[in-house]
């Protein structure tokens, strides 16, 4: 029997968040051993004899022992301190949110990206909406990450600091138009916003991605010198040149080819300088296997370890305490 007491009790004890304050239970019972007063007078003065009031004394002592009230209120400071021990429960386990990145995304919103050599499903369309639909499917998949988001064109712009509502950088990509930022394009200033932007993250998970669909004929800063910069900052930039052949089409069907306009040598130079990896889009189907392809190249971290909170219950051994408390004082007296 005291085998299997043993480890009930001390599992019980382990639940305790201060079991040393149970110290206090025998504190009633030592209180009886304080030494009386030294006061010598009588305390009390009555007009019958003493011996007949020693005598009652004697008696309500011996009596006083079996009273309900006095039960009752053993019962509340057991109640009291097991209350101040702070009882406390595990409650069902609990798995962290997954970590992902810290993802800056960068697109070109340049006059050139409105340029109808794209095709979504069966409907031609310009650069930037083949862009916005690719997007928001790859922000979809990327639950757990924190995502900013800014454009560019004669400058840089944030739309969204770094954040884990996606829809917002969703809503805002989807509400852009083109000419916001103007008709060239700055990709060393967009370069230098988003390393500016990740610059107080995490090392290690600072990711910025650029999509553009031409040649750096803007802005302050050249995209190789950007591109140190971000180096410096453990940031990698992973570039993508988007667009087709462009040139003339009539009803859908290109008659005139145009030439490719995209930087390839010096978008590859970026990435290969920052840590990441260059690539190139010429329709819709391979830009959503480019993001496919960074959803491997930059996965999102496992979950943690499951934990399991400690739910206080300090409050029912509590109320049982003021309730017996009360059940004593609302005794009639002969019980008290």
């Amino acid at each position: 029997m005291i085998a299997f007491a043993l480890p009930a009790a001390l599992s019980w004890l382990d639940s305790l968040a201060w079991p040393w304050l149970l110290l206090a239970l025998p504190l009633p019972l030592l209180m009886r051993f304080l030494p009386a007063g030294n006061d010598a007078g009588p305390a009390l003065r009555v007009p019958y004899a003493p011996e007949s009031l020693a005598a009652l004394g004697s008696a309500g002592v011996r009596l006083s022992v079996l009273r309900p009230g006095r039960l009752l209120l053993w019962l509340a400071w057991i109640s009291l301190c097991v209350a101040a021990a702070r009882p406390q429960q595990l409650g069902e386990p609990i798995v962290p949110p997954q970590q992902g990145r810290q993802l800056m995304l960068a697109v070109d919103f340049s006059g050139s990206m409105s340029e109808p050599d794209m095709q979504l499903g069966a409907q031609i369309v310009q650069r930037v909406q083949a862009a916005k639909a690719v997007l928001a499917d790859f922000l979809d998949r990327r639950a757990g990450d924190r995502v900013g988001l800014l454009i560019f064109g004669d400058r840089a712009y944030t739309l969204t600091p770094i954040t884990a509502d996606l829809a917002t950088v969703r809503t805002q990509l989807t509400d852009s138009e083109l000419g916001l930022a103007g008709n060239n394009t700055a990709i060393g200033d967009a370069i230098a916003l988003g390393v500016k932007r990740l610059r107080e993250q995490p090392e290690g998970q600072r990711v910025l991605i650029l999509l553009t669909d031409g040649v750096n004929n803007a802005g302050v800063l050249t995209p190789l010198r950007a591109a140190e910069l971000a180096k410096a900052e453990g940031v990698r930039v992973y570039t993508i040149g988007f667009g087709g052949e462009g040139g003339l089409r009539l009803f859908g069907v290109q008659i005139a080819a145009g030439e490719d306009p995209v930087d390839e040598a010096t978008l590859q130079k970026i990435a290969a300088m920052t840590g990441g990896r260059a690539f190139r889009a010429r329709d819709t189907d391979q830009l959503a296997g480019i993001y496919a392809e960074l959803d491997r190249l930059e996965p999102i971290v496992a979950p943690g370890e499951a934990v399991r909170p400690r739910i206080e219950r300090y409050p029912w051994p509590l109320g049982v305490a003021v309730l017996l408390g009360a059940w004593a004082w609302l005794l009639p007296r002969r019980w008290r």
